[in-house]
């Protein structure tokens, strides 16, 4: 079955780092573009980051130059490297997974990220 599972949530001082993990299985990972959403209360869903099946990535303005995401075949995993973390990147961060046909999606469970002093 196809499954999308989480992994390095948690909390964060201002300037902080933290490492989402996305493994994937069910699907053929190595043709589906990857992608971070995140969503904070009150706020509508966003796209935070996105990386294609040959590697080439996009993300948010407000991230750029603080995020990363990485994907790796082997294991197929997909990774969201976070570094000088602001009170604004809190929120739960799910996992998006899509073909190159756009014709469907899978979702991860979502993960809470919480930036506070």
């Amino acid at each position: 079955q196809v499954q999308l599972v989480e992994s390095g949530g948690g909390s964060a001082q201002p300037g902080g780092s933290l490492q989402l993990s996305c493994a994937a299985s069910g699907f053929p990972f190595s043709t589906y573009y990857m992608s971070w959403y995140r969503q904070a209360p009150g706020k509508e869903r966003e796209l935070v980051a996105r990386i294609s099946p040959n590697g080439t990535t996009n993300y948010q303005d407000s991230v750029k130059g603080r995020f990363t995401s990485s994907r790796d075949v082997v294991k197929k995993t997909t990774v969201l490297q976070m570094r000088s973390l602001k009170p604004e990147d809190t929120g739960v961060y799910t996992c998006h997974a899509m073909p190159r046909e756009r014709n469907l999606a899978y979702w991860g469970q979502g993960t809470q990220v919480t930036v506070s002093s």
